[in-house]
């Protein structure tokens, strides 16, 4: 029998992060980390997946959904790092936990691998590291090139405080739903063939709901991630590594150096999948993660 709990947890800073939580007889548990400007619900097709296989943990970080921000400077991969380590000591005070993060959520588990690496092993079980990278996201194209200019001129805290300035008034004037804010994301959220038209509209309206002061907040971790050297923590667990040959955002390139990292890694790379891979490729995903699963299992029974 499976019931569903909904809670909070209290960061170290005293935000209250939105906690639910699918208990299931079962010794397994998997937390969620969903991505930039997503909320929970990102992963309701892996949940259903997961019923009666394993506990879930899924959780809005903050900022996002159902949980508040506190300040610009909070807002960082390596506070949701720390985040994540609340939510899986208060939710998972026993027993195994294979982690799983779709994009900056892959990214905070590289954090929290950082920060206490004594969880990986006896506790983190397993990793699922989902169109994610470790470091290095606009090193390439036009967005690179400008990207490297701004810091060379050291306009870069000047562009972020104008970002922050203006963020709120664009707020006030934003227009959800648009038909241009459809093209943006079936462009950098979908590949070459997987952009079914009503599957757009439901990921613009998952990720449109985040206001813009938000996004302007981590625009500049997101700018000076890099986590490589965090990933000698995951080499003794079993790893997956899923990405979309098609991903305009976190391109297979990125996973691919971290599979190089993670010898021992399962590396996936989905033929016409974007970025949101893991709701346009559902069985894709969820094959992968039910095999995790049991090499997880495997590993922490040994």
């Amino acid at each position: 029998m499976q019931s569903q709990t909904t809670t909070t947890v209290r960061t170290e800073d005293g935000v209250d992060l939105h906690v639910e939580v699918d208990d299931a007889p079962a010794p397994l548990t998997v937390v969620f980390v969903h991505g930039f400007t997503a909320r929970l619900e990102e992963f309701a097709l892996q949940r259903e997946t997961l019923r009666g296989r394993a506990r879930a943990v899924v959780y809005d970080c903050r900022g996002h959904g159902r949980t508040r921000r506190k300040g610009v400077r909070s807002a960082t991969i390596d506070q949701l790092g720390r985040d994540l380590g609340r939510v899986v000591d208060a939710t998972v005070p026993a027993g195994p936990v294979v982690l799983l993060g779709h994009s900056m959520g892959g990214m905070t588990i590289m954090a929290l691998a950082r920060q206490r690496p004594e969880l990986f092993g006896p506790r983190v079980v397993g990793a699922f590291l989902l169109a994610t990278s470790s470091g290095g996201l606009v090193e390439a194209g036009v967005v690179g090139l400008w990207t490297r200019v701004v810091r060379k001129l050291g306009l870069l805290p000047l562009l972020l405080f104008w970002m922050a300035f203006w963020a709120p008034l664009a707020e006030r004037v934003r227009r959800r739903g648009s038909k241009a804010g459809r093209a943006w994301f079936r462009h950098y959220l979908f590949g070459t063939d997987d952009a079914d038209p009503a599957t757009v509209e439901q990921v613009q309206a998952l990720l449109e709901q985040t206001p813009f002061p938000v996004v302007a907040a981590f625009y500049r971790t997101l700018l000076d991630h890099d986590e490589h050297a965090s990933l000698q923590a995951m080499r003794d667990i079993p790893v997956t590594l899923l990405v979309g040959d098609s991903d305009r955002l976190t391109p297979a390139s990125h996973s691919e150096r971290m599979a190089e990292a993670l010898p021992d890694a399962e590396l996936i790379i989905v033929p016409g999948a974007g970025h949101s891979v893991n709701i346009t490729r559902r069985q894709v995903v969820d094959d992968a993660l039910l095999r995790l699963l049991d090499r997880a299992q495997a590993a922490s029974a040994a």
